[in-house]
């Protein structure tokens, strides 16, 4: 008998949700950095097991909004959570509940789904530290589950695996076994340059960051792309670009081993550096990059 479900990934910026989904996975879909709200976007990860099939939303981590980019983000989690068949809160495994978790168990609550709390980052505190979150978070919600992970070691993603198929029901599959995410390619080329933007520059920049691919030829052994990378500032331009190029073609190289990686083919990347101010608060903008919240109705 064939069984799915929806499950939404939720939490604070920078918590691990993209790292984990990646895990859970065993396939990079999804794009991750130190630096908070690397996602933007809701991004579905499907794994197919025998008859289950696993539909995770990775999801932007919760913030308030200073910018119509950020508000459009917490609009993709509102609308990911209403859709979704169960929910897996991630929170810091050191860290006791805060005003963002807390809000999440009430809508939690308030929808009636099902929910799992994952503490992540379990190898950077001692096992009193653990005990202490957990019964922190016990006190406030009865979740169905309690498991302890290191996402980006792959300690205990199994027992997460295992405990999310108790949210599965019988019903037909929404996609084809083979199917990993429903990324189009562009956006997958995107977010893969967009990630190494966030990995190379300084802190003040990856935000107003956003890539559009103007070109995405396939032929034979063969991929190439155009991309056009956007930022706020003049100043920034020549930063991401750096001295006589060297920054940019850093970014280039890097953004070109994972598309080549994920796409199994050579890749032949060509990117461009221009300004547009403030796009993020720019309904213009943000329809034109790919953030348009109609989008999400």
């Amino acid at each position: 008998m064939r069984k799915t479900a929806f499950i939404a990934i939720v939490g604070r910026p920078n918590v691990g949700k993209s790292t984990l989904m990646n895990a859970l996975l065993g396939e990079k879909v999804v794009i991750v950095s130190s630096k908070p709200q690397t996602t933007r976007n809701r991004i579905m990860g499907v794994l197919t097991k025998g008859e289950n099939q696993f539909v995770f939303l990775d999801t932007p981590g919760i913030h308030k909004p200073r910018t119509k980019l950020g508000s459009y983000m917490m609009k993709s989690v509102r609308t990911s959570m209403g859709s979704a068949d169960a929910v897996i809160l991630l929170a810091d495994a050191g860290h006791s509940p805060g005003t963002v978790e807390r809000n999440v168990m009430r809508q939690i609550e308030e929808s009636g789904l099902p929910a799992m709390l994952v503490l992540n980052k379990v190898d950077l505190y001692q096992r009193e530290q653990l005990a202490k979150t957990i019964a922190e978070y016990a006190a406030l919600y009865d979740f169905a589950a309690f498991v302890p992970v290191s996402a980006l070691k792959g300690k205990n993603v199994d027992v997460v695996l295992s405990e999310a198929e108790k949210f599965l029901y019988a019903s037909d599959w929404m996609f084809e076994a083979d199917m990993l995410t429903d990324q189009p390619e562009r956006q997958v080329a995107a977010e893969f340059i967009r990630e190494k933007l966030l990995r190379t520059l300084s802190e003040e920049i990856p935000h107003g960051v956003a890539v559009v691919i103007e070109e995405f030829k396939e032929t034979e052994g063969l991929i190439s792309i155009r991309a056009e990378i956007f930022c706020e500032r003049e100043s920034h331009k020549g930063i991401i670009i750096g001295k006589n190029g060297q920054t940019l073609k850093l970014i280039g190289s890097r953004a070109r081993e994972d598309l080549e990686n994920f796409f199994g083919t050579k890749v032949y990347l060509n990117l461009w550096v221009k300004v547009k101010e403030n796009w993020r608060d720019s309904d213009f903008y943000l329809h034109d990059f790919g953030y348009n919240p109609k989008n999400l109705e």
